[in-house]
């Protein structure tokens, strides 16, 4: 194999990892090459990380190798990317984004023409191509072009075709110094009043922490509160998450915006798409409207595929991706943003967000050594008690007033345990048995260790 010689395999929003340790030139070069094993056409962007810039160059130059026609989008929100596939006529694209991580890291995620990241059976060929060392590389005379070209205009006017704003609100874009300024255009042109805060791209994040929670967004949401303001946004690095602030200042949790959202594009028998690891409150204020609810993994790679079948008319993640199919398979955070500015305007958010139930939840992480091992003991013990189990992600148990999920982190040696019910004693009483199940598993795993050890005689 070419290239870096520790290759961080994909995980659910593509790879992504430290800048000079597990994400390297070297490895975005080796993407590019495998990309271009059958793609003619790619189209590329990068959020404002000073790294971006070397990782796109090299992404392309692997690409221009392999005869691959590179349309660059420079500096651009990755939905736009996303969206650019299709309208540049490409057979993929690649956006050079770590989102919502710190600073030190960056990565690459790849696109479909759907629209829709790709999926594990992609993401393997990928990896199966740098490891096998699978490229071929053009003559001097087959090499493929690197063109500058521009998507966001057609983004902003698709999703000035997409909302209807019935009167013009007060809105405060926090743009978080990342890829997101699209939605203040988008925002302005629909005839809204708006400010912004960390305006100017700087991919060290300066003005605040790149993920857009409650406790990094506390100057926007008062900002909202004292300025009159109708609603307030906040987006990641590359604006692919987007996170709502009530005109009252009340940073809105991801499932009341989840369940807002999905309760506004969906009608009686349509079906939304969430994560398994989505409150009760979102399915019960669905409920009461004649929506159901079909659960995934987490991960929105997994949310757009749910929302690509029929009857499924939205999907979203209460981290703050949302999935309109109709328009695209990519979490698009700018339209997102318009689309809760019409929502603002036809009735206060916190309004809307007093008639979503909320319940107590529970989380918890347990440090493991062997998360695999640990999460198959788990596995075994649910499915000898438990009949209803869904495994679609860790082992997730629904008693119907209560659920509880344990789920291994995807990055570090632990266990995830969380656990909500409608009564507080309850959810309390549900996170201890999901607790005693993973220490239980984890104690046995230990035992089991030290007695291979003991009878390899050391």
């Amino acid at each position: 194999m070419r290239g870096p010689p520790a290759f961080r395999m994909f995980g659910t929003s593509g790879i992504r990892g430290p800048v000079g340790e597990d994400v390297t030139a070297a490895l975005a070069l080796e993407v590019g090459r495998a990309l271009g094993v059958d793609a003619d056409r790619v189209v590329v962007g990068r959020d404002p990380r000073e790294s971006g810039r070397l990782l796109l160059d090299a992404l392309a130059a692997g690409l221009r190798e392999s005869g691959t026609d590179v349309r660059d989008l420079g500096l651009a929100a990755t939905p736009t990317v996303a969206r650019a596939v299709g309208w540049e006529g490409a057979d993929a694209g690649v956006a050079v984004t770590a989102s919502h991580n710190p600073p030190a890291d960056n990565g690459l995620k790849l696109w479909q023409p759907s629209g829709q990241a790709f999926d594990a059976a992609l993401r393997e060929t990928i990896t199966e191509r740098v490891r096998g060392d699978a490229a071929t590389l053009a003559a001097w005379d087959g090499l493929g072009d690197r063109r500058r070209t521009r998507a966001r205009e057609r983004h902003r006017e698709a999703i000035l075709e997409a909302v209807a704003l019935p009167d013009p609100v007060s809105v405060v874009v926090d743009v978080g110094n990342g890829a997101g300024g699209l939605t203040a255009e988008a925002l302005s042109a629909l005839g809204c009043t708006v400010r912004t805060l960390n305006a100017q791209p700087d991919g060290r994040f300066p003005g605040r922490p790149s993920e857009p929670t409650a406790d990094h967004c506390t100057d926007l949401a008062a900002l909202v509160g004292t300025d009159g303001a109708d609603l307030g946004i906040a987006h990641d690095g590359d604006a692919d998450r987007t996170r709502a602030v009530a005109a009252d200042g009340t940073f809105l949790s991801g499932d009341e915006t989840l369940a807002l959202l999905a309760a506004e594009a969906a009608g009686a028998g349509d079906t939304v798409a969430v994560p398994v690891d989505t409150s009760l409150a979102v399915a019960d204020h669905l409920a009461a409207r004649d929506v159901d609810v079909t659960y995934t993994p987490v991960g929105d790679v997994y949310v757009a595929a749910a929302a690509s079948e029929p009857g499924v008319v939205f999907g979203g993640e209460p981290s703050g991706a949302w999935i309109w199919p109709e328009e695209t398979l990519c979490p698009d955070g700018p339209l997102a943003a318009c689309r809760l500015a019409a929502m603002a305007a036809a009735e206060p958010l916190a309004a809307r967000a007093a008639a979503v139930p909320t319940y107590p939840i529970k989380r918890e992480s347990i440090p493991v050594e062997d998360r695999a091992a640990v999460m198959a003991d788990v596995t075994e013990r649910v499915r000898a008690r438990e009949a209803e189990v869904s495994t679609l992600d860790g082992v997730r148990v629904d008693r119907g007033d209560a659920w509880f999920l344990v789920r291994a982190s995807g990055t570090e040696p632990l266990v995830r345990v969380t656990a909500e019910a409608r009564e507080a004693d309850r959810a309390a009483a549900l996170l201890a048995e999901a607790r005693e199940l993973v220490t239980a598993a984890a104690e046995d795993r230990g035992e089991k260790e030290k007695g291979d050890r003991r009878a390899d005689g050391l």
